[in-house]
């Protein structure tokens, strides 16, 4: 059954104003289906995950477009960048727009052929798994969050059951309108898919064991800050070796680094970036929490619901095609804010806590941005709570469904 997904005016309105539209994102997310959802009925499918179209494409682009006429959709674009420059060639000759759509799972790629080939000539948009409002079909109501003295409840809130069971299921629109018995089968699959198409293709992975190893340790650590040596050496790899792989983790969408905030004025700050997964049941699986029951009540039930908190946000100015200014804060003294929103020079400040029970004190480090002279907007304790709870005059505590 098809979700009505926020970003689809998004990509309506790219479609009316540029010549190519590029839509990027993780395996699964939804690229394909969202883009022949709202094709016409003309426009050409290929995908580049076929052999044989694939072949044709990276041997004769001419051949290639004199077979698959305009207007065209291309799935998996980064296996044949040698279509970028055909492709300026075609839209260059012509005054229409929205005659080219593009998909791709590997940024990196996408954006070094786009910036040589299609810059000026394309809308870029991206697109993760479903966020919660999608899930509930309501997709069309979602706004880029920002803490607020009223929220705005549109969707239902849900128990702390409810919530883990849908934090465990994960966002992939595949799994989440499957039954539970799919789960392991589903993430076992896409691990497979994306080792064997994507990682093999950025890297020259020898080892596919200890790659799934990596991913799994990845996963481990997700809402913490990223420290590449611990993870070299609890692998034995070495230190250009976890780079090497962290940068394609974050390239295809699996994970997203939560840069620090600082300034030249104190060399007191915390300057790693924090790591989180962007899809809740991947890490889930990888971690071996196999139930929802188990993960609510594991280790991990902290920082799997921060991944949670976080990845929404996310999603919430992704899918309005807007570029979100996220920092933590964390110093020597262990003063931390797990998410600041900066938006026109204001900082809205965010603590990420499971409680149920919220209360004042654990918004206290929001103080510390008026010791660093940074103009303070409103900011919100996201937990459990199952209603809006004023804890200052600037600061309220929310459900995570009010996000």
């Amino acid at each position: 059954m098809l979700r009505n997904r926020t970003i689809e005016t998004l990509i309506k309105k790219a479609n009316d104003n540029f010549k190519v539209l590029l839509l990027i994102g993780m395996r699964q997310v939804g690229k394909t289906t969202i883009l022949k959802n709202i094709a016409d009925t003309e426009r050409t499918y290929i995908t580049l995950d076929d052999v044989l179209s694939l072949n044709m494409a990276k041997e004769d682009a001419y051949l290639f477009f004199q077979t698959n006429k305009l207007p065209i959709l291309i799935d998996e674009i980064q296996y044949a960048p040698e279509l970028f420059s055909h492709i300026k060639m075609l839209v260059d000759a012509s005054s229409q727009f929205g005659q080219v759509w593009l998909t791709g799972s590997q940024q990196f790629l996408l954006m070094k052929g786009v910036s040589e080939s299609l810059a000026g000539r394309l809308a870029v948009l991206e697109l993760m798994g479903f966020s919660i409002y999608e899930q509930e079909g309501k997709g069309n109501l979602q706004k880029a969050f920002l803490p607020s003295v009223t929220p705005t409840s549109l969707l239902p809130r849900k128990s702390l059951a409810e919530t883990y069971q849908t934090i465990w299921k994960g966002s992939f629109p595949e799994i989440t309108l499957k039954d539970n018995d799919m789960w392991s089968l589903f993430y076992s699959s896409f691990v497979k898919t994306y080792i064997e198409r994507d990682v093999r293709q950025l890297l020259n992975v020898g080892n596919e064991l200890a790659f799934y190893n990596f991913l799994k340790v990845v996963a481990a650590r997700t809402g913490q800050e990223l420290n590449m040596s611990d993870m070299a050496n609890s692998l034995d790899i070495s230190l250009n070796t976890v780079k090497s792989w962290l940068s394609v983790l974050q390239t295809s969408g699996v994970i997203y680094l939560l840069q620090p905030f600082y300034e030249n004025i104190t060399k007191r700050i915390v300057k790693r970036p924090k790591l989180y997964f962007t899809d809740t049941g991947l890490c889930s699986y990888l971690t071996d929490w196999n139930t929802p029951e188990t993960l609510s009540s594991g280790a991990m039930n902290g920082a799997i619901f921060e991944t949670f908190v976080v990845a929404e946000i996310l999603k919430s100015y992704k899918h309005n095609g807007l570029s979100p200014s996220f920092y933590y804060y964390r110093d020597n003294n262990k003063v931390e804010i797990d998410l600041l929103i900066v938006e026109n020079g204001v900082f809205h400040p965010i603590e990420i806590k499971r409680t149920a029970s919220p209360n004042k004190d654990m918004i206290k480090n929001f103080s510390v941005l008026e010791t660093l002279g940074k103009k303070t907007g409103y900011g919100s304790l996201i937990c459990m709570t199952d209603k809006v709870l004023p804890l200052t005059h600037n600061a309220n505590a929310i459900s995570v469904w009010d996000i």
